[in-house]
């Protein structure tokens, strides 16, 4: 499995409120944040949750995010192990 996001990439996540479970969380949704490292694959959470047998293996990373961007206040850094689906390069970065 190839890392699409080698470390130092700087990330933003999907902005969607799906009607289902999803491991990302909503104070994350929408948000810029760099990645530390992949973490390794693993199936995707949002799909195996629903008892489904068809879920697809994705890359894991963690990223950090600064804490001020995330809840408005804060001086540290907050870092979450998110899957490959929920980000996208940050096209402000491009």
């Amino acid at each position: 499995m190839t890392d699409r996001f080698p470390p130092g990439t700087r990330v933003r996540t999907y902005d969607h409120d799906p009607a289902h479970h999803t491991r990302l969380p909503r104070y994350a949704r929408g948000k810029r944040g760099v990645v530390v490292e992949p973490e390794g694959p693993a199936e995707l959470a949002d799909i195996s949750a629903q008892g489904r047998g068809d879920a697809p293996v994705q890359q894991i990373y963690a990223v950090r995010f600064a804490a001020r961007d995330l809840w408005g206040e804060g001086d540290h850094h907050v870092v979450l192990d998110l899957w490959e689906s929920y980000l996208e390069e940050d096209p402000d970065e491009r």
